[in-house]
């Protein structure tokens, strides 16, 4: 078969979707020879041994031309290529495709559609408007959890029968890794707590703001580390930030490298996420693969993620979360026995299991 992959994620973002696309493509290389990949995408990479790349420039001077092109030239090319298979890792298509391609969208969360408060205005219109199509005209549907695939058939009835879940693995560099040069580069000491993702919205990060002071007035002096790329709508959190008593203890690194991410989660003393929402919550298997304790948000599909290993709170209920917080600060046994169990936690998901289920569905559909 000759599978053609829509790879924009992976030159014009960071974050979740970059390393999904990312993961499912080495596992799918290695996984043989059986099937011809194509992967489309803005600039050449060359990262991927065995992928002929098709490359289909963005033109940032034509306002929208990243969309435009989505729905003609990409399109376009891909009928010369007479491909078998378009696979859409980002949720906006594929389109305008000659009858007989099968379409393949993957759908990581619906928080455009279900929270738009937590995205920019444009974002949430063209999701409203393009994904009751995009669902009834693909082949497939990819979700990467249970809880999205349940999201999806709730919202979009063209989505049922069609569904199928392929979760993440993790990449093989996050593991239990020591480097006291990482901390000190961020002017991070011993011990701390750690949030790994975006500093957006749905991230409830004026929440875990609330908790640590509340955990501070009454707990040990520990530093909470931010690690991540500042997003969107985050005004009032970085004044809350810069407002706060214990603002000298907050450490936030920007952008982190991938070889310093196993080092961050690591050395923590524990993982804190406290997201409203999330389609999967790839930081949390991460942490997990590197033997840190985890407490995570209640809802959504972190529970799946977290499993036993984890401990969790309501997101809505600072004091809840503080009161989590100091619990575990105190419990040196307890965090270690999680650390433990995160492990074996981790292991229960792998990119070759992603792989063989991805390839699965299109034997067997």
């Amino acid at each position: 078969m000759r599978i053609a992959i829509l790879g924009d994620a992976l030159d014009l973002q960071y974050a979740g979707v970059h390393m999904y696309l990312r993961g499912l493509l080495d596992a799918l290389l290695k996984a043989g020879t059986e099937n011809e990949y194509l992967l489309v995408r803005p600039k050449p990479g060359g990262e991927f041994g065995g992928v002929r790349e098709l490359v289909v420039p963005i033109r940032p001077a034509i306002p929208g031309h990243q969309y435009w092109r989505a729905l003609t030239a990409i399109p376009q090319r891909l009928a010369r290529e007479k491909v078998d298979v378009v696979v859409e890792p980002a949720h906006f298509g594929p389109f305008n495709l000659p009858a007989g391609v099968k379409r393949i969208t993957i759908i990581h969360d619906l928080t455009p559609v279900l929270f738009p408060r937590f995205h920019s205005l444009p974002s949430s219109i063209v999701h409203k408007i393009t994904l009751p199509g995009i669902m009834k005209r693909a082949s497939y549907i990819i979700a990467n959890s249970a809880h999205t695939k349940q999201d999806l058939e709730q919202y979009y009835p063209a989505a049922v029968g069609k569904t199928h879940i392929v979760r993440p693995g993790v990449e093989a560099i996050f593991q239990p890794e020591q480097d006291g040069a990482v901390l000190r580069k961020y002017g991070i000491r011993q011990p701390y707590l750690l949030f790994v993702g975006t500093l957006e919205p749905r991230k409830n990060l004026p929440a875990l703001l609330r908790a640590y002071e509340k955990f501070r007035e009454s707990g040990p002096a520990l530093q909470l580390v931010l690690a991540g790329r500042k997003g969107w709508k985050n005004e009032s959190f970085f004044s809350a930030l810069e407002a706060s008593p214990f603002r000298s203890d907050i450490v936030l690194t920007g952008y982190t490298g991938r070889h310093e991410l196993p080092v961050l989660y690591s050395m923590a003393k524990l993982f804190v996420y406290p997201s409203v929402y999330e389609g999967f919550g790839l930081p949390v298997l991460e942490a997990m693969a590197c033997g840190a304790p985890v407490l995570v948000s209640s809802t959504s599909s972190l529970p799946e993620v977290g499993g036993k290993a984890a401990q969790y709170f309501d997101p809505q209920d600072a004091g809840s979360f503080s009161k989590k917080l100091l619990e575990l600060a105190r419990d040196d046994n307890k965090l270690r026995e999680m650390g433990r169990q995160s492990l074996l936690q981790a292991g229960q998901f792998s990119w070759e299991a992603g792989a063989r289920s991805f390839l699965a569905l299109l034997k067997n559909q």
